[in-house]
């Protein structure tokens, strides 16, 4: 594992992901959230989308899993979150996951990255944006 980023313009190791409808289904009994909009292609295609969508919470874990291979032990401790889901996910579609430090800041001894956060889709489109802070000291 190299080093954790915690300077200004290094990147976090992002990932590229196809959204398989059998992930939509196993996050759905995950979940607990069998909304029909992710699971039945007859009901999806009557909505405003056409056809079934990934949960956004399926895709913001891509999220969560990039910050916690770049930030094992300070991620699940206590970093801290803030996104906006900006279009739907349909299964099938390849996703890029990444992340990028903007600024460190120092306070009472702690030490802090707050990072940019991008999912996107092969075409560009946002699907997630946002930020995060994670404690690095």
């Amino acid at each position: 594992m190299s080093a954790q980023p915690a300077n200004p313009g290094d990147l976090l190791e992002g990932f590229d992901r196809t959204i398989t409808q059998d992930q939509v289904e196993a996050y759905a009994d995950a979940a607990g959230d069998h909304n029909p909009i992710h699971l039945d292609a007859e009901f999806a295609a009557k909505t405003p989308f056409g056809r079934r969508i990934a949960h956004g919470m399926l895709t913001l874990a891509m999220v969560s899993e990039m910050l916690t291979s770049a930030y094992p032990v300070n991620w699940a401790s206590g970093g801290q979150l803030k996104v906006r889901f900006r279009a739907p996910v349909f299964p099938g579609e390849a996703v890029r996951v990444s992340g990028e430090v903007l600024k460190v800041a120092e306070s009472d001894g702690v030490r802090t990255v707050e990072i940019t956060l991008a999912v996107k889709k092969d075409d560009g489109e946002d699907v997630i944006t946002g930020r995060a802070v994670v404690r690095v000291d």
